[in-house]
């Protein structure tokens, strides 16, 4: 006898989430009215089609026809306001036939998500907050069984064993970077030590190194650049992730700076650890707006050419429409691709763009979503776009990584700018394998062990019977986006 779904019994979640969630690094972007209408067609071609499939409206959502159904409702709602740019390419009848929806968003790529996140919600940050602070207490996932009690028990629905659930249980995701978020160094929401920890837990399920970590470095606070020895040599990380745009004070600060960027860069180089992830774009506000574009990335590749230089965004603004290529435009994509040509770094270079929170944004706007893809596959390269989600601020990355599977750039596009045709492969270079042009050393002699582990066991038994929550965590709302920020609720 199947068991009964303890998420959403009901299926009144999509699939494929489209709403207002941020990762907390800017103010959430209300929804507009087409994706009011697309969410509503989504849920009533899932009533039909479910109905036609002769089963429950929860049984046919968490199906690939489920996922299906939905990304062809956004279509028709976005086809509906005049043609577009891109479109998720689909077979018409993969809402209702297995076979054709599987093709269209199920795949068996190697997965190598470059951005994850994970914030401990028991840390020691917790300590220095108010008694009657409840922070988080107003995301999506704040309620469930395991956080039923007193005080900030709730906080036990954001634990490491939820985060391993959402990655590698409810997405077909491979490999992680567990990445850090701005902060001071004496209250970070995730330490080194609890991200080794997080990472432990899939050692525990008898997994394969499943989670590489990040050293978060920000040379213009205090200590951090003396920090990089231990960060390294103790804990063996395998990139630095840095925020130009955050300081201690407010100030940002340039990769080229003499007194800062400098610095950082020689001792990413003289201790081996080569991979500099910066956070580019999605600015924190108008103080942070210089220091996060893309001016600097350029001349910093030109300068550390054995360096490489993850650019993660892509150097995007949420909320702000991206064309073809302008070369007076000041922030966005287009300039991170006049700072790679004004310093002559080509593509597949050792520049690459990250896709976290960027293609979670612009799988709402098909228009943006074909020229930014188009952008960088051209001017960073075939070989250089990164697969990043952001999640868990999103929950499960798996819509994520099932809208991209079937997203097209339209003809017209691809003859009128030379963006490229996504196919399959070059879907596949994205997903996983561009991000062994970096990371391969760290990471080759994991890859045969992904499909025999005891996570790839668990995954297969779990698919048999899924029963994903389809919920997001970060901030929809300017409360929730402002609550975030201070930790309270």
């Amino acid at each position: 006898m199947a068991k009964q779904p303890q998420q959403d019994p009901d299926g009144t979640r999509l699939p494929i989430k489209l709403d207002s969630t941020s990762n907390g690094e800017f103010m959430p972007i209300p929804l507009d009215a087409i994706h009011h209408h697309a969410n509503r067609l989504a849920l009533a071609n899932a009533d039909r089609n479910a109905r036609r499939r002769g089963v429950d409206r929860r049984s046919f959502l968490v199906s690939a026809c489920g996922a299906a159904s939905t990304l062809l409702a956004f279509n028709s709602a976005y086809a509906a306001s005049g043609e577009r740019g891109g479109y998720f390419e689909l077979d018409p009848e993969a809402a209702l036939d297995p076979e054709l929806a599987a093709a269209g968003v199920e795949g068996k790529e190697f997965i190598f998500d470059v951005q994850g996140h994970f914030v401990n919600p028991t840390g020691a940050w917790t300590e220095k907050l108010p008694e009657d602070a409840r922070p988080l207490s107003g995301m999506p996932n704040a309620s469930c069984a395991e956080g039923e009690g007193p005080g900030r028990a709730y906080l036990d629905c954001f634990n490491s064993e939820q985060f391993v659930q959402d990655v590698f249980m409810d997405s077909d995701t491979d490999l992680m970077v567990l990445s850090f978020v701005p902060s001071r160094a004496d209250s970070e929401p995730l330490t080194i030590e609890e991200a080794a920890a997080t990472a432990e837990i899939v050692e525990r399920m008898q997994g394969s190194h499943r989670l590489l970590l990040h050293g978060r470095v920000n040379p213009n606070q205090p200590g951090d650049l003396d920090a990089m020895d231990q960060l390294a040599e103790h804990w063996g990380v395998s990139a630095w992730k840095t925020y130009t745009q955050w300081g201690p004070e407010g100030k940002g600060f340039w990769l080229d700076d003499e007194d800062t960027g400098i610095p950082f860069l020689e001792k990413a180089r003289a201790l081996g650890v080569k991979i500099v992830a910066i956070h580019k774009g999605l600015p924190f506000g108008p103080d942070s707006y210089e220091h996060s574009t893309c001016a600097d990335i350029g001349r910093a590749a030109r300068l550390y050419p054995d360096i490489s230089f993850l650019v993660y965004h892509s150097g995007y603004v949420a909320g702000v429409s991206e064309g073809p290529y302008d070369p007076n435009r000041e922030d966005g994509i287009d300039a991170l691709v006049t700072s790679l040509r004004d310093n002559g770094i080509g593509p597949n270079s050792n520049v690459f763009a990250e896709l976290g929170s960027t293609w979670r944004f612009l799988m709402r706007d098909p228009d943006s979503a074909a020229h930014s893809l188009g952008k960088l596959l051209s001017y960073v390269g075939e070989d250089n776009v990164l697969w990043g989600t952001d999640s868990i601020w999103y929950g499960s990355p798996q819509d994520q990584i099932q809208a991209f599977r079937s997203f097209q750039i339209t003809d017209r596009l691809q003859q009128m700018y030379g963006y490229p045709k996504m196919t399959a492969a070059l879907r596949a270079k994205v997903f996983g394998l561009n991000a062994l042009k970096p990371y391969g050393q760290q990471v080759a002699d994991l890859l045969p062990g992904f499909g025999l582990d005891r996570v790839a066991a668990l995954r297969s038994d779990y698919r048999a019977q899924p029963d994903p929550h389809f919920r997001t965590y970060g901030p929809r709302s300017r409360r929730e986006f402002l609550n975030l920020m201070r930790w309270g609720a």
